[in-house]
């Protein structure tokens, strides 16, 4: 286990409620594919690359126009999978192949702030409609160059700012498994899509719980990276300090595949989060010591159980689910050989952690910085150039989407400043934070620490905000996250136990 790694537990709903339709390529079902499935499928040549796209395109066609995952697709990519169906046509070796291209003809999906040409990035906001970025992310740059075939853009929360995933740009998002529910946020539609079997990876972005929440409400396994590990540049900045890249997928191998892609990046000159990190992270691999190290089993593990603040124990279907689910995963840690140590500490309570929060000091720098570099590369008035045009400018036209909770933030991010003494000393509250928690992984000799993402299931459409979540910890001291699904809610009317 990686030292000083999180593992949250997540609860989920139930599988996805599937009507019949014809796939476009009979010998391949996207549903459940895996990288694995597409290499075993295309190496045997029982499809070709067009095919297994087709397929999922197919499956986005029946299905997005109920759940409204996908804001936009990608014009070339069957272009993309025509290339690749040429370059295996010519290669002798496919070992050497997958060694070079180890996301060869993978679908993926982008959350909608990430640049990539030639679609806009949105963040779905309306405001920024026209914001057609010059060049890709550094790292839809590395999925590309891995073979994978970028399907397109996924909606999100207005400007990553919630978890509800409900936009200006494209309105509400639901979740596959209960349509009444969201599908968690901010990067709900990647983890919709992923859910519903739109892609076999999906990118999103983590500020306090955004990668995590859509994760733990899909049944996916999703990653925050420690932080730096992945360049953030080409994103639509919320944090310097808590952004992350993330990914999610339906399993463990695809998503570290995914990872160390990601990775692969390395130190990028324009993203100095990425130059605070070890040297040693880079020479290791980490996607495949996560594999490794799953495949290893869990027999003399310790895991420290997060408890103070973590979970909410009043009886409610909301709840009773979570806590459940979290009881069978501790029961089946310790019949498997480890042990798992109550950790009840004061000092990482949800609760208390929310002073540290620097989003409302950095939001406002950040954004500016992002959209005045992409407004030089737009026609004059296409792309509001700074945080304040875009939230004063854009008002008397709708184009964006403020929530109540929404509004308080902004406010008050209109009136902070990164020189301010409250920031700094949040800063250093941040640092004695991370020290505190290594001595906490020292004194207990833990593997990895383990929660629930949220306290209850994701809350119903229509809420005002995705409550009861647990995120902040790894935000706030970059420590890498793995979401992986430990449990089902039962089944309702609205969330049958058999798909249709």
């Amino acid at each position: 286990m990686l030292p000083g790694i999180f593992i949250q537990a997540l609860t989920v709903l139930l599988p996805l409620r599937t009507a019949a339709y014809t796939l476009n390529d009979d010998t391949f079902d996207p549903r459940t594919a895996t990288t694995k499935d597409i290499h075993h499928t295309l190496f045997t040549n029982q499809t070709t690359c067009r095919g297994i796209i087709s397929s999922f395109l197919a499956r986005i066609e029946a299905f997005n126009p109920v759940i409204n995952a996908i804001i936009s697709l990608n014009p070339d990519s069957l272009s993309v999978a025509d290339h690749l169906d040429a370059v295996l046509s010519s290669s002798s070796n496919i070992t050497s192949l997958t060694t070079s291209f180890p996301l060869f003809c993978v679908p993926v999906l982008l959350k909608d702030n990430f640049d990539f040409v030639p679609l806009p990035t949105t963040a779905g906001s309306r405001a920024l409609a026209l914001n057609f970025p010059s060049e890709d992310a550094p790292s839809v740059q590395a999925l590309s160059s891995a073979g994978a075939v970028i399907l397109g853009k996924t909606n999100m929360h207005d400007m990553a700012l919630e978890g509800l995933t409900v936009s200006s740009f494209a309105g509400q998002t639901r979740n596959p498994y209960d349509l009444s529910r969201t599908p968690g946020g901010s990067s709900g539609g990647s983890g919709a899509a992923v859910a519903a079997g739109f892609a076999v990876l999906a990118m999103g972005t983590d500020t306090m719980n955004s990668v995590r929440s859509p994760a733990s409400a899909g049944g996916l396994v999703g990653v925050r990276p420690s932080r730096g590990a992945v360049s953030r540049r080409g994103v639509v900045p919320v944090s310097w300090r808590q952004d992350a890249v993330g990914i999610m997928g339906r399993s463990v191998e695809d998503v570290g595949v995914g990872l160390r892609t990601l990775m692969g990046v390395g130190v990028d000159p324009q993203d100095n989060a990425t130059w605070e990190v070890p040297g040693k992270v880079w020479e290791r691999d980490s996607g495949r010591e996560i594999e490794r190290e799953g495949k290893r089993g869990v027999r003399g593990r310790r895991f420290g159980l997060l408890t103070e603040g973590y979970f909410n124990f009043t009886t409610s279907a909301e709840t009773d689910p979570v806590n459940g689910a979290m009881r069978n995963m501790v029961s089946k840690l310790t019949a498997a050989g480890a042990a798992v140590i109550n950790i009840s500490d004061p000092l990482l309570n949800p609760i208390s952690l929310k002073s540290l929060d620097v989003q409302i000091f950095e939001y406002p720098p950040m954004l500016t910085s992002y959209l005045s570099l992409t407004a030089s590369h737009n026609p004059p008035g296409s792309v509001p150039p700074s945080f304040r045009a875009l939230y004063t400018q854009a008002r008397p036209n709708r184009a964006f989407l403020v929530l109540p909770a929404q509004s308080s933030f902004l406010h008050a991010a209109l009136k902070s400043s990164p020189s301010s003494e409250e920031y700094h000393s949040r800063l250093q509250g941040i640092s004695r934070l991370r020290e505190h928690l290594l001595s906490v992984f020292k004194a207990h000799d833990l593997d990895a620490l383990i929660y629930p993402e949220q306290q209850n299931l994701v809350v119903p459409i229509g809420s005002p905000n995705q409550y009861g979540r647990n995120g902040l910890l790894a935000a706030l001291t970059g420590f890498p996250v793995v979401c992986v699904p430990v449990g089902f809610s039962p089944p309702t009317d609205l969330a049958p136990a058999e798909p249709l």
